[in-house]
């Protein structure tokens, strides 16, 4: 059973990322305001839910939430930085975007990078145990599988559409075969020594 807030005195916000360790593509975060009395029986990390889960859940949480952003950081941006900044960047452009500031944000995971003026605390397997970093896990892995979507299209070789971009083994397979693209992040151990696509 998720908690609905980890403390009741400030405005509490949910902070996730998505795409953090995938070969190619950007990593995205999202930032959830929920209502105190928001539940949903399906609402759980999103890793723990179908695909077909978390494409119902995310137009709820968009509707229901008292505020959402979603942000993304492209991979050109994470191999000039590195991914841990770039997933810190990402969730800072959320919170930035957010229309009603919180005092307290829960992150997902053990590190953040303080945002000047808010709280913050790191809650390991946090989109498991709180409704507003779970909403977060959906949000930043339903778009960022969106635009995976996208891009597999211009790239249908490597098929993004079914792995997004981690690297599975049909991934590395294609990388071996016809080389990396123009949207994979050099900084991450993919390249096989074949030119880079265009």
């Amino acid at each position: 059973m998720l908690l609905s807030h980890y403390q009741n005195i400030l405005i509490e916000a949910g902070l996730d990322e998505a795409g953090r360790g995938c070969y190619a593509g950007p990593v995205f975060a999202a930032a959830v305001i929920l209502p105190p009395d928001f539940h949903h029986p399906l609402l759980n990390d999103s890793k723990q839910l179908t695909e077909q889960q978390r494409d119902l859940l995310r137009p709820i949480i968009e509707k229901e939430s008292i505020a959402f952003t979603v942000a993304a950081i492209d991979n050109v941006e994470i191999d000039s930085i590195n991914i841990l900044q770039a997933s810190y960047k990402a969730m800072h452009g959320c919170i930035h975007q957010l229309t009603i500031k919180p005092g307290l944000l829960l992150v997902d995971g053990n590190r953040f990078k303080t945002y000047p003026g808010i709280l913050h605390e790191c809650i390991i397997k946090g989109d498991g145990k709180y409704s507003s970093i779970a909403a977060a896990s959906i949000l930043a892995k339903t778009y960022r599988d969106e635009y995976m979507q996208q891009l597999h299209v211009e790239f249908p070789q490597y098929g993004w559409d079914k792995n997004k971009a981690y690297g599975t083994p049909q991934h590395r397979m294609a990388i071996e075969r016809h080389g990396i693209c123009k949207y994979h992040r050099r900084s991450f151990n993919t390249y096989s020594g074949q030119l880079a696509l265009l």
